[in-house]
């Protein structure tokens, strides 16, 4: 079994030290229970798009603290945040800085390399593209022999973006989100048919409280199998922490069993 820990609690709305804290000490309890813990999008900050004084690198303090705390758990460690890269251009005998912002996806395994995955498809009714800039990789992650694909919140809308083309691209869809109240009901009809369409697992993480924009998050993080049963869910406005036990040998014989893939429309990225 592969056990993801999916986390639904309340970020703190521009707060990287609380969020940071909170994230690490719920992460902490699941040492020896859980394979992997699922963070909502960007949940160092909240959704902030217009606070590029919140970015950090790569190398920054959230990763490491993060990747410590994986390496002292054996948990990996799943979610988004507000990274920055500069690059520097030589022109003329001079040097100009570039700075660029992505809602950038991370997987953190303990004593290993980290993944990173960009957030393909930027919200534009929130303000995401006037200060990010969106990924265009469709990274597959994997770990302890469990093949994964990241998609960040509004990531979730786009089908194509998801396609498991193959049939055997990825075992498990994770969702790293902050999807509003107001919104819910098309968070759990995109999560069931993004899960259906892909055959695949999907276990999805939304935060629960208020953001700094007035704005209401009710959670409804949740895990399906196959067949749409709920691995795990949480009630309305819920805080904790629930584990989902994947069997992949079982999601690999489902599809072997029923190769619905092999009928599936094709198609190429352009």
């Amino acid at each position: 079994m592969f056990r993801v820990a999916i986390l639904q609690y309340p970020i703190v709305w521009a707060d990287k030290q609380a969020n940071l804290q909170a994230a690490v000490r719920r992460i902490r309890r699941l040492k020896g229970k859980a394979d992997m813990a699922l963070l909502p999008e960007m949940f160092s900050t909240g959704f902030c798009t217009d606070q590029p004084e919140l970015a950090e690198t790569t190398d920054g303090r959230t990763m490491q603290l993060l990747q410590q705390t994986a390496d002292q758990t054996g948990v990996a460690i799943c979610g988004s945040f507000i990274c920055e890269e500069i690059t520097t251009t030589h022109l003329n005998q001079s040097e100009q800085e570039q700075r660029q912002l992505y809602n950038r996806g991370f997987f953190l395994r303990p004593h290993d390399l980290p993944t990173f995955v960009d957030k393909a498809h930027l919200y534009a009714h929130g303000g995401e593209d006037r200060f990010f800039t969106a990924g265009n990789e469709r990274t597959v992650i994997e770990y302890k022999g469990v093949r994964m694909r990241l998609l960040i919140c509004y990531d979730l809308r786009f089908p194509v973006w998801a396609r498991n083309q193959s049939g055997y691209d990825y075992d498990v869809l994770l969702v790293s989100a902050n999807w509003p109240e107001v919104r819910i009901n098309y968070w759990n009809a995109l999560i069931a048919a993004r899960g259906t369409e892909n055959q695949c697992y999907i276990c999805a993480a939304n935060p629960v409280g208020n953001d700094g924009l007035g704005l209401h998050y009710n959670g409804h993080s949740v895990a399906y199998d196959t067949h749409l049963n709920p691995l795990v869910h949480f009630a309305n406005n819920q805080q904790g922490t629930r584990i989902a036990e994947l069997d992949i040998d079982k999601l690999h014989h489902f599809r072997h069993v029923l190769p619905l893939w092999k009928d599936a429309d094709r198609f190429q990225f352009v």
